[in-house]
């Protein structure tokens, strides 16, 4: 059996702004902005650059109870995880395209992490995980399975 999880529905304030903010400075590809009309929403999916796994569905809050929820998906925790092949190289990247790191990088037994908010607070962790961590494997297995 496969399967795999193919959207992380991340409640947003403005569809704009975050699309700015996650393909101009965290340098992803805007995939779909499509507008639907029967309700009044655009559906708007972003991936990192070079990325084959999940998106990201951009999801404007639509209702007054979903606002406070922009920027607070984890309840202040680490949300979401962005692992790349060159950390030191996508860590000055972001750091000079303005993206604010609230922890610096460290080394840690599973590779080399540091932690940032996006535009409306939402943390995330850059990381670059060592060869030998299980989750790197899995991703090398993936990305094999998705180039053949």
């Amino acid at each position: 059996m496969r399967q795999a999880i193919v959207h992380i529905a991340l409640v947003v304030r403005d569809y704009d702004e975050a699309i700015d903010f996650y393909v101009g400075k965290l340098g992803f590809e805007l995939l779909d902005d499509t507008y639907q009309p029967a309700q009044d929403k655009r559906w708007v999916v972003v991936a990192p650059p070079g990325g084959a796994g999940t998106t990201l569905l951009l999801a404007k809050a639509s209702k007054p109870e979903q606002v406070p929820f922009a920027g607070n998906q984890a309840g202040g925790r680490v949300f979401l995880f962005l692992n790349t092949d060159d950390f030191w190289r996508d860590y000055e990247r972001l750091r000079g395209h303005g993206v604010h790191f609230v922890r610096d990088p460290k080394e840690e037994n599973y590779g080399t992490v540091a932690v940032f908010a996006d535009l409306y607070g939402n943390l995330w962790d850059l990381l670059q995980l060592r060869p030998d961590h299980p989750i790197a494997a899995r991703l090398h297995v993936y990305r094999q399975s998705n180039d053949a």
